[in-house]
């Protein structure tokens, strides 16, 4: 074929190549004709400037397909930083239920140990709580933190609470009473287990070490809670979608939550297994390791979605 002939037959196609677009599939098209085309230049016409011209606009093509893996790249880093706290502050109502049922359930627990002195053995069992009493009268009330291997330990608390967190989450299909029923029990367990300590004049003592790690996992099991009730919710209260679309959302917001959750459990699986074990660490280094988590906990799910949002609102106006 004839230099002249091949251009006016493929010249209107490479001119619309010039108008961009976001479209992958579209992109990988362009990309793939312009190769065959360059390829048919570089042997038919190998010192025309037609190979200079398609040549031009494959790399021009091709720079923009980099550009958009660069931005998928980033998309992890968005994903924590936009993404997850533009979630949270959707259902930071959500949130504050979970919160308030976790606070009362633990209540109950607390009172109902008050009330029947053998209620926290019907809760953790004779075997555990009587260990606990025989740590307490040879003076070291938390052994249970010191026995076993720290990595060993590690990773069974991390697989088994990264199991929990999910199946509490999954259990929200259930019109949301599954996760309230989770939440009852493990606030129930929560309550009478330090209520324990407390009866044996160890209550601050019980806090100062449970809760190096324990302020990191409750605070995201309050959170996978949410996320539990996030996904009945969209079941029992689709709006003016259809039940299947509103728990199609409903479960996309959800997970992202559980996900965002992980590494936090990871970090508190840490903390019991590394530093927890250390139950005679100075009060102050204590407090500093308890007080950090529970900032970072408000702070991430609490002010840090808000100044997203925020940001994001006033963008969309300036984009208006």
């Amino acid at each position: 074929m004839r230099e002249g002939q091949f251009i006016k037959q493929n010249i209107e196609r490479w001119k619309s190549y010039h108008e961009p677009t976001d479209d992958p599939d579209e992109l990988a098209k362009r990309f793939t004709n312009l190769v065959d085309d360059l390829s048919y230049t570089k042997t038919y016409y190998p010192f025309s400037n037609t190979v200079k011209y398609v040549n031009s606009l494959a790399a021009n093509i091709y720079l923009s397909i980099y550009k958009n893996k660069k931005q998928k790249s980033n998309r992890i880093i968005t994903f924590w930083t936009n993404e997850v706290p533009l979630i949270i502050r959707k259902y930071h109502k959500t949130i504050l239920v979970s919160f308030i049922f976790f606070a009362v359930f633990v209540c109950l627990g607390i009172l109902s140990d008050m009330k029947d002195p053998t209620f926290v053995r019907s809760i953790l069992g004779d075997k555990y709580v009587d260990m606990t009493e025989r740590n307490i009268a040879n003076g070291d009330p938390f052994g249970v933190y010191k026995q076993g291997n720290e990595f060993a330990m590690f990773v069974q608390i991390a697989w088994n609470n990264i199991s929990v967190s999910f199946r509490i989450y999954a259990m929200g299909i259930v019109f949301s009473l599954g996760t309230i029923y989770a939440l009852f029990t493990n606030s129930i367990m929560l309550g009478s287990f330090e209520h324990m300590f407390f009866q044996h004049g160890l209550g601050l003592k019980s806090i100062m070490v449970i809760f190096v790690h324990g302020t990191l996992e409750m605070s995201s099991f309050i959170i996978e809670a949410s996320a539990g009730l996030i996904l009945g919710n969209s079941i029992l209260f689709p709006k003016t979608y259809t039940r299947l679309e509103s728990l199609k959302m409903g479960a996309k917001d959800s997970i992202k939550i559980v996900v965002c959750v992980i590494p936090i459990i990871m970090v508190a699986a840490f903390f019991e297994s590394y530093v927890t074990r250390h139950t005679e660490m100075p009060i102050l280094l204590s407090a500093t390791i308890l007080g950090s988590s529970l900032l970072f906990m408000l702070w991430y799910f609490v002010y840090y979605p808000i100044i997203v949002s925020k940001k994001a609102a006033a963008n969309e106006t300036i984009a208006k």
